[in-house]
């Protein structure tokens, strides 16, 4: 089963609020696609090769660091696409509102923890919102291209918010400022999208 480079869910200028354009065309059609391309390549003529994503990146600790690098590549982007808007969305609002003031006191407070994980990344990785086995929402960050839904996270859970920490997601804009970064994100995340993941990982 051969893996694909997903089409944006939006135009490559959609996110320039936050995001310019050269950086998200790149980072998809080069960075993202690269990650499929290895992946594929990776997996061809071997036991995995008929596998699901899913099922590559849930077995992370027994797979080789190809599968594992380019499988958690390819899955961590196509979620990040998914969860930014160019249609200002404002502030979480319901029960995903809810649930986070009653874990971190506020979605300031969040915002806040969320940044704090990602900007304290050493090198490269990913800051994570996810929702715990047992329901509760947490935040932590992973390296290069693991993921939460990975054996061997520290933090497991279901991610409904993920950001790219990675150079090459800000560098055009913010060079070495990736706080800076994290910050004018938060403009265009898609709350509605986080809000149906909250809501699917709850059930």
């Amino acid at each position: 089963m051969a893996f694909t480079l997903p089409d944006l869910p939006y135009d490559y200028d959609a996110l320039e609020v936050s995001i310019d354009a050269r950086t998200m065309e790149i980072h998809h059609t080069k960075h993202h696609n690269t990650y499929v391309t290895n992946l594929n390549n990776a997996i061809a003529d071997t036991e995995n090769a008929d596998k699901s994503l899913e099922d590559l990146i849930a077995n992370a600790g027994s797979i080789s660091p190809a599968v594992r690098n380019n499988g958690g590549g390819h899955w961590n982007h196509s979620f990040f696409w998914e969860v930014m808007t160019g249609d200002s969305m404002g502030a979480p609002t319901g029960a995903l509102a809810d649930d986070i003031n009653a874990t971190f006191g506020s979605v300031d407070a969040m915002k806040e923890k969320f940044n704090t994980a990602g900007a304290t990344r050493f090198g490269s990785g990913w800051a994570w919102l996810t929702v715990s086995a047992d329901g509760k929402l947490e935040i932590s960050s992973t390296p290069n291209q693991d993921n939460p839904l990975m054996d061997v996270a520290e933090v497991k859970g279901t991610p409904i918010l993920g950001l790219d920490v990675w150079e090459h997601a800000y560098y055009l804009r913010y060079q070495n400022l990736r706080p800076a970064y994290m910050q004018a994100w938060w403009d265009v995340v898609n709350w509605n999208k986080v809000s149906e993941l909250y809501q699917a990982a709850k059930a």
